[in-house]
């Protein structure tokens, strides 16, 4: 049996009643996010700004490497700033051109209307993690298994049973959990066929303001260097493709190396990491950004595909619109929960729907070998034809 109780000061009770024992949880917080990525930092940094009670829960301790393209897109920069992080303060490397080429090594290359900056994961959450605890954010080192509303209240329960309440939850655990399982979600139903891969090297001779994206059967791979000066060596690949080779070193020598821009790159490089770094099951199905009353973000609330280079960008996004719809609704008197998610749901659409549909588009057209061809004879002749593709899948600076 569970009672509810609420409290002058605005905090919840949850009192559950079994056997004649109670087990009571007050709620501290004003909002619980569970994920500490880009995102979940982000909105916690955001919101402890504003003086609410943040609680984050993470798997791993920071600093930890994650399977990343490691490029940023200048859009939230401005953002970053006003938020009190200073991205290029970590020796964040400034790109401002791009590659591409096909498995064949037909090669296309462009200025990118915006640019970026190459940072590693590593730093970059551990940034953001230290300005959040500096602010006041509070953080656990564990997994949760389940987040439940109960009468306007989020009930979060963790691997060692505790649990912890509050009066709104975001949900930034990344591309795919056991809690989409639990929640139901309509992705998680579809099996996925894609496995991501990430290792860094060091290569002296890859230029520090390119970003290029190179294409091999059965998918395609980033190559950018990061504020240490390691080229970051992340790629998509089908399971159909990479199954037949049983092991990265496998994928990369008989797959991956048929590329002739990126065999010279394993040629030459040398490997940093004692192993790559994989993710396995990536799906691009569409999401909803709202689930259960809870607010996703990053990832957790669509997956852009990599190729399109704004994965980070878009969830350091999502999170300001996330915290700044959180905000106005605490902020109330009266806040109106489904005027929360409605508000959400319809910015992250604005936002970013296109960039998704255009993400999907230009996936399908690069992993097809004769089109792709085709597309980049038409981008070579056309190089304004390029930019504007640029421009679908990024965003204008973020004005704060």
């Amino acid at each position: 049996m569970i009672r509810i109780r609420d409290n002058p000061d605005r905090k919840v009770g949850i009192y559950f009643y079994t056997r004649n024992t109670y087990l009571s949880f007050v709620s501290d917080y004003d909002i619980i996010i569970v994920g500490g990525g880009l995102a979940g930092l982000t909105a916690a940094i955001h919101l402890s700004k504003e003086n609410y009670k943040v609680l984050v829960f993470e798997k791993k301790a920071y600093p930890h490497h994650k399977v990343c393209g490691e490029y940023v897109s200048n859009e939230i920069i401005p953002y970053l700033n006003s938020l009190g992080v200073s991205v290029l303060d970590t020796g964040a490397v400034q790109i401002n051109n791009l590659e591409l080429s096909t498995a064949a090594g037909k090669v296309v290359k462009t200025n990118l209307p915006l640019g970026g900056v190459g940072i590693s994961r590593y730093n970059f959450d551990n940034l953001l993690y230290m300005k959040a605890v500096k602010n006041g954010v509070k953080f656990l080192f564990e997994s949760v298994i389940a987040i439940d509303y109960i009468k306007d209240c989020f009930l979060v329960t963790t691997e060692n049973n505790s649990s912890y309440t509050s009066r709104n939850t975001i949900g930034a655990y990344g591309k795919r959990s056991s809690l989409d399982k639990r929640l139901n979600r309509n992705f998680i139903k579809q099996k996925s066929g894609w496995l991501g891969v990430k290792a860094h090297y060091q290569f002296d001779e890859f230029p520090e303001n390119k970003v290029s994206l190179h294409n091999f059967n059965g998918g395609y791979g980033g190559l950018s260097k990061t504020e240490t000066g390691a080229v970051n060596f992340c790629y998509l690949a089908s399971y159909k493709s990479f199954q037949k080779q049983k092991n990265v070193r496998n994928f990369n020598e008989k797959i991956i190396a048929k590329n002739p821009f990126l065999n010279n790159f394993l040629e030459k490089a040398t490997p940093v990491f004692d192993e790559p770094l994989t993710i396995a099951q990536i799906s691009f199905e569409q999401k909803k950004s709202v689930e259960n009353h809870i607010i996703m973000c990053g990832d957790t609330a669509g997956l852009i595909h990599p190729l399109c280079g704004n994965g980070m960008a878009m969830a350091i996004h999502s999170a300001k619109i996330a915290a700044e719809r959180i905000h106005d609704y605490l902020k109330s008197k009266n806040g109106n929960r489904n005027h929360l998610e409605k508000s959400y749901e319809k910015e992250w659409d604005k936002t970013f729907r296109k960039r998704l549909w255009m993400g999907r588009q230009l996936q399908t057209l690069l992993l097809n070998e004769k089109m792709s061809d085709l597309a980049l004879r038409a981008v070579t002749t056309s190089p304004y034809l390029l930019r504007n593709l640029i421009k679908q899948t990024h965003g204008k600076p973020i004005i704060c």
